[in-house]
């Protein structure tokens, strides 16, 4: 069977659960339809969310059989472009994108950086200039500091006048790279409390600024570490654990603001602010002001070896799937 004439490699999931559903296998290739474009995959991005969609614990349910993965860059059209993908199918060699989430990929911009950027960067960016509205000379603390996100957020925090900028990481290598990222103290995230931690090292006062994405305990001793006018972002819950809930009248205290943000919601909002955000990013990292940090590139085959990898909570910056392995 010549390569043309064989079907697509893919990675489907066809019974919900964690890593060990992702099975590699052969599919027909997809087809566009209007308003959608045909990409020939070079590399996928893996996301934290893609192991939620696995299990079914996503925002959006999921439905079996499933090709998992919402972001991939490769061509279209003769063209090269990244793309984010209408409920999955990223885990292949080819992959249906829409045209309106099909984006120009610059020149100068590799593989890593365009996908880094596509999902976790415009994260950051959204977390950092719509939920949090961050002004020059405030405290960001930023959770998971090493992750996708949290390696943008740490430098568009500094690149926006953040006056301090708070990482808390698991283990010594990653907290070495969230200062080398320009974060200005790095803390142990298993801190048995929390908001004492934060308060020190942000030299005795309580934050302005927290991106959460772990949940737990660390979301509720994050929320008590807040100042007057302090604003919490929660945008996802790798902990799997569900924060206490939260009463308005307790916001008074400290007149806090928490707000949480789901990527797919910002394509509501009037404006291409999605496009904004990329391209400045683009920009910034053309200017070399940003930069992606790689967490390391498996083979599609090791879709399972990925998601192990990030569900451990042992990985830094971006993941990559190689199609063509």
């Amino acid at each position: 069977m010549t390569e043309r004439e064989r079907d697509m490699r893919a990675v489907q999931v066809t019974e919900f659960g964690g890593p060990e559903v992702l099975t590699p296998v052969e599919l027909p290739d997809p087809v566009a339809g209007p308003g959608e474009v045909l990409v020939d995959v070079e590399r996928i991005g893996v996301n934290y969310a893609d192991t939620h969609q696995a299990e079914n614990s996503y925002l959006a349910p999921s439905k079996l059989p499933l090709v998992p993965g919402g972001e991939v860059v490769g061509r279209a059209n003769g063209k090269r472009v990244v793309a984010l993908l209408n409920g999955g199918g990223g885990y292949a060699e080819k992959a249906v994108a829409p045209q309106a989430t099909t984006f120009p990929v610059p020149d100068g911009i590799d593989d890593l950086t365009a996908l880094s950027m596509l999902v976790q960067g415009t994260t950051a960016w959204i977390l950092l200039r719509k939920n949090a509205h961050l002004e020059p000379g405030e405290s960001v603390v930023v959770h998971a500091a090493a992750g996708g996100v949290g390696t943008v957020a740490v430098q568009l925090a500094k690149a926006w006048g953040a006056g301090r900028v708070i990482a808390t990481a698991s283990s010594d290598e990653k907290r070495a790279l969230a200062l080398e990222l320009g974060a200005d103290v790095a803390i142990d995230s298993r801190a048995g409390d929390m908001t004492a931690a934060l308060i020190e090292a942000n030299n005795g006062r309580r934050v302005d600024v927290v991106l959460d994405m772990v949940g737990g305990t660390t979301t509720d001793q994050s929320i008590a570490a807040l100042a007057p006018f302090g604003r919490l972002a929660f945008y996802g819950m790798a902990g799997r654990e569900n924060p206490k809930p939260v009463e308005l009248r307790n916001l008074l205290g400290h007149s806090t603001t928490i707000s949480g943000m789901w990527l797919p919601h910002v394509f509501r909002l009037p404006g291409n602010v999605f496009g904004t955000a990329l391209t400045e990013l683009f920009k910034l990292v053309e200017d070399g002001r940003l930069k992606a940090v790689p967490g390391g590139e498996y083979a599609l085959s090791d879709a399972r070896g990925a998601h192990e990898a990030l569900r451990s909570r042992k990985t830094v910056g971006k993941l990559l799937l190689d199609p063509s392995k």
